[in-house]
């Protein structure tokens, strides 16, 4: 707002810290959503501990891995922050992304899978 603070406009835990800033994880899946040009949810975005910055961006997803270096070169010409830019060592290939039986993205399991392929000391 006109003083400068800034209002949180989803849950707590779609958001990172990293290196002191709050990473919308929502605004990094639209990003990835809108460079890949797809229509259909192949992004998922989580959070993993990083011992340097507190935490880094993990990101599963059902591309083909030779699309992915293109997808992620292509958020930084649309203007995405570095921050927001996650690491191409941290991108998860899986054949479907994590859903409840509610139809809603399975959070707790995205974070598990992130933590179970990378750990939390993936490079940045």
């Amino acid at each position: 707002d006109e003083d400068g603070f800034l209002s949180i406009t989803d849950r707590l835990s779609r958001f990172s810290k990293i290196g002191g800033e709050m990473v919308p994880h929502g605004r990094v899946e639209e990003a990835l959503q809108q460079a890949a040009g797809g229509d259909m949810q192949v992004f998922a975005v989580t959070g993993i501990p990083d011992e340097k910055k507190g935490e880094q961006l993990a990101v599963l997803h059902t591309l083909d891995e030779a699309q992915i270096p293109g997808i992620v070169a292509k958020l930084a010409e649309n203007g995405l922050p570095n921050l927001f830019i996650p690491s191409r060592a941290n991108f998860i290939k899986v054949e479907t992304l994590p859903v409840l039986g509610t139809g809603k993205m399975d959070l707790r399991g995205l974070k598990r899978i992130a933590m179970e392929r990378l750990g939390g000391s993936a490079e940045r």
